[in-house]
This record gives structure tokens, sequence and C-alpha cells, in this order.
């Protein structure tokens, strides 16, 4: 059975820094609804936005007060409702973010569960201090510290993997998953069409709350990265928990399911989580992500990885709210309009369901966010060391103004600023340059629309002679096209005559007898 999701382009929204409706310097559901054609214009197939619950915001929507509404400072739920339904209209599907591994520190849940006798006194991970009043064990939160606070109402400790704002889910408890349902089964009673499963390796811990032993092998850096994970998060009971979700979204019909999976052994729970066809659609691959530099090998090694681990349909994305876009990340010393092109047509070529993060279809590079402008915790907390998440999730810019009320399309005090160098690469400039980066998506994804070797089709490595030159074809039902990519520094010999080029970035398709830097081409066979 071939389900709307496999082949697809997924377009991620984060949604504080998309489009502000109201004119408060916060990007909001109207704001998303409001521009909702233009992504439809980019040929993607659906969007996945980021939290918009009701949240404290300690860490920007992913400690949710209140899983089944929305945050004020986004809209009301009928805003999102609106946003639905305009959505569907264009033929977008809705993906949203459920984040089941951890609440706000002011859900009443975790309020409820601190108070004596409570009938919620399991649903979230306690443990007794040490006889030297030290935490139960040595596991370390994420962003720095250990993943211990002390509860003076409960007198325990409670566990956070994240910030001390976002205790832990014990979904060990029966109750707890029942109530994670409900949630999910809310939410599908809306018509989303699936779901991002946030951080779905750290569901379940080791309830004997053993200490992680130390991995020798990390790099100086966060207490976190110096442990080897293998109590505080991963249990194998989470496929199980899996299971039961997957049966309630059935009874939705094809609703979409990918896991985020991170962490050292991120493919072989990826592989776990989606066997066979009681589990997850796939899963969403951090490789692509957390890899510092370029290279032709690191594609290919990346996607036979994955198909020898699994035979579900992968996942691949190059940026998102979390990590340095690939403009700055990967494009040192490039043309980053040509290589942004050949970014975005790299992405598309590879089989598997494809996020694209809001910016790419401009090729915006990261944003530089002086220290009193950050808003992200772990930047903040472990500055200068770490340059946090506001870099890539700065405002979109929208339009040519710049006055001292707007920039951009926002206000000139929005909740991060936009970074100069943004505002000529803003959207109603290039809809009016043929030449631009938005223009070549957007032409790109339409093709590919119609072309069901590009979406569906197999993906066959070609060994093209040469470390920095990527060549794969993509085939299906007889139509067969090729698809080849520079990925070094210098212009390279690629002597290709029998081909019908349709899409080429950096390319003299008279001279198909070398390959410049950013240079990339499909061609049909």
């Amino acid at each position: 059975m071939i389900n709307w999701w496999q082949g697809a382009v997924i377009y991620q929204i984060y949604p504080r820094s998309f489009a502000d409706a109201n004119g408060d310097g916060v990007g909001d559901l109207r704001g998303i609804t409001d521009h909702l054609d233009h992504v439809a214009s980019l040929g993607v197939d659906g969007i996945w936005i980021s939290p918009f619950f009701t949240s404290p915001m300690h860490d920007f929507g992913y400690d949710v007060a209140d899983f089944c509404d929305v945050d004020p400072v986004f809209g009301c739920l009928q805003d999102f409702k609106d946003l639905m339904t305009k959505a569907h209209s264009l033929g977008l599907k809705v993906i949203i973010d459920q984040v089941y591994s951890h609440v706000s520190i002011d859900h009443p849940w975790f309020k409820e569960s601190q108070k004596a006798g409570s009938d919620k006194a399991d649903w979230f991970v306690w443990g007794d201090a040490k006889a030297d009043g030290t935490p139960p064990n040595n596991w370390q939160s994420v962003f720095s510290g250990p993943a211990w606070s002390w509860s003076t109402e409960r007198g325990q400790y409670y566990m956070h993997t994240f910030l001390k704002e976002q205790p832990d889910l014990n979904l060990h408890t029966p109750a707890v998953q029942a109530a994670i349902l409900d949630v999910a089964k809310f939410w599908l009673d809306l018509g989303v069409d699936g779901f991002r499963l946030d951080a779905a390796n750290h569901y379940m811990h080791d309830p004997q709350l053993r200490d992680n032993p130390p991995f020798t092998a990390a790099k100086a850096g966060r207490p976190f990265e110096m442990q080897d994970h293998l109590y505080n998060q991963s249990h194998p009971a989470v496929p199980a928990f899996l299971e039961k979700l997957r049966a309630v979204l059935d009874d939705y019909g094809a609703i979409f399911t990918v896991a985020e999976v991170g962490g050292r052994r991120s493919l072989e729970e990826m592989a776990e989580y989606t066997k066979g066809e009681g589990r997850l659609n796939t899963a969403y691959s951090f490789i692509f992500l957390e890899q510092e530099e370029l290279s032709a090998a690191s594609i290919q090694k990346a996607f036979t990885d994955w198909t020898a681990a699994t035979d579900s349909w992968p996942s691949w994305t190059f940026s998102n709210h979390d990590r340095m876009r690939v403009v700055t990340r990967w494009g040192a010393g490039r043309d980053p309009k040509a290589f942004a092109k050949q970014m975005n047509m790299m992405l598309t070529s590879l089989r598997g369901i494809l996020f694209m993060y809001q910016g790419e279809e401009l090729g915006l590079p990261q944003a530089n966010v002086p220290f009193e402008k950050l808003q992200d915790p772990e930047a903040i907390a472990n500055w200068p060391h770490s340059l946090g998440r506001d870099g890539v999730r700065t405002p979109i810019p929208w339009s040519e103004e710049v006055s001292e009320t707007e920039i951009a399309g926002w206000t000139t005090e929005s909740w991060l600023p936009m970074d100069a160098a943004h505002i000529p690469l803003n959207i109603a400039a290039q809809e009016k340059d043929a030449a631009s980066v938005l223009q070549f998506t957007r032409q790109l994804l339409s093709w590919r629309q119609s072309v069901p070797a590009m979406v569906k089709g197999d993906q066959t490595f070609i060994d093209a002679g040469h470390k920095d030159i990527l060549a794969f074809r993509r085939t299906l039902d007889g139509e067969d096209y090729l698809c080849v990519f520079n990925l070094g520094h210098e212009t390279l010999s690629w002597d290709q005559h029998q081909c019908d080029v349709v899409f080429s970035v950096n390319v003299d398709t008279a001279d198909m007898q070398t390959l410049p830097v950013c240079g990339a081409y499909i061609a049909k066979l």
C-alpha cells in the first residue's frame, strides 16, 4: 500500500518566528494561516508545526502546561481550526508536535503529583535523596547539571532530562499512558494528519534508577555527553507503548508518525521504533543535522546504513529549529546562493520523507544573535561554548520594508532580532527575482511532484570516480533519472554526454565535461 507520506516533502514551521498577525513581535497561528499560500506554492505536501500549546515558555513551548489548548501568545483553539481548514483547502497535510516525555512544572498533573497521597503520585519520576542529601543517581540533564531537582513539598527529587522546569513523565504508569493516548485522540478528532513525536527515546527510564556508566570516548564537553545513557532513556518497554499509540492512530486512517530519536544508538532505536506495521512510519534522523562536514561518502553511508537497518521509509533533513542552518554549517567557502539551491536539490532528490525547515527556500544563513538578545536557555547557560538555537529561530523576512516600526514584516522589537543579512533575502524580493533561491526551489518541487520516480522510486548510488561527486539514480516503472552533485571546493572533470538535463545549478549544459563548485543537475536517462 502506498501512503501519502511516502516521498512527501514536509515544511517545518516554527510558529514564534514564521509570521506575526497581531503585531506583538511573536509569530502566531493566524500568521501561519495568512501565509499558507506561500507554503503551498512551494510544492510541498504538508506542514509540521512546532509546539503551540499552553506553556510558560521556559523552553518556548516544549514545556507544555496544557496538551489540549493553544497558548494565548499564539492565539486560540479556533485559530488552529481555521489554520487546518485553510491548509486542507490548499492540499496541505497538517502534522503537529506531540511532547510525551515531559511536561511543564506548571502542568496540573505535576502539581498534583507533588501532594501527599495523590492519585498521580507515580505519574512522574521521583527518587529519594541519598543519605548525604545528593540526588538518587548520577544522571545528567541535556542542558547541563544533574537531571534531578528537589521538591520541598514532596520531600523527594524529580527527574528532568532537560530543564528543571520540564519534569519527566513516568510512562511506565498505565494511567499516564492512557492520559497521553487521550491527548492524541483530542488532536486526531480535530483532524490533524500526523504527529512528530518529540524525544521519543526519552519516554521511559530504568525503574531501578541505576547509575549510567561513563562514556570514555566522549569529547570534553557537557556532563551529559560524558555518560553512556543505558538507564536514563531508551528503555526496552518504549516500543510496546508505541504499539498502543499506533493502534489508536489506526482508528483514524492514514495518520503519519515520525519519531525524533537522537543519541549514539539512534539508528538501532529508529529501526526498532519503525519495525513492522504496528509501530511508527518513520524516524527523524539527526545524522545530517549533527554532521559538521559535507561529503559524498557521508550522504551515501547515511542512506545505506538506514536501508540495512530497517525496511521503513527514511526521513532526511538538513536544518531544523535546534541545529545550525545548512548554508552556514556546510557552505563555508562556497557561493551561498548557489549552495542553497544545490542543498535544496540534493535534499529533495533523496529517497525518503523530506523535511524542509522554514527559510531554506530562501537560502537563509545562520543568524547572528548577540548575547544580550538571546532567549534560548541552553545558549545563555553555556555561553560562549554553545551559541544555542536562537540563530536558527529568528523571524522569517517577508518584505523589504525597513522603518522605525517595521523590519521585513515584523515589529522592530520582535522576540528575536532580525539579522541584517536576512533582510535582502526577503520573500517579496525573491518573488521578483527569477534567479532567486525561492523561485528555483518552487520550480524544482513543482516538477518533482509530477515525476513518480523522484517521489517514490528506488535509489541506487553510482561510483562517480571522485570522492567529492555524489551521484545516484532514481528509478520507477521505466522512468530513470540521474542526480549528480559536486560537493567539493574545486571544479571537477565529469563527462556525461547522454543526458537530457531537467534541472541544474551552476552547470553549463553545453559543456557537460566539467562540474563546477556547487554544480548539480538532474537528468532524464
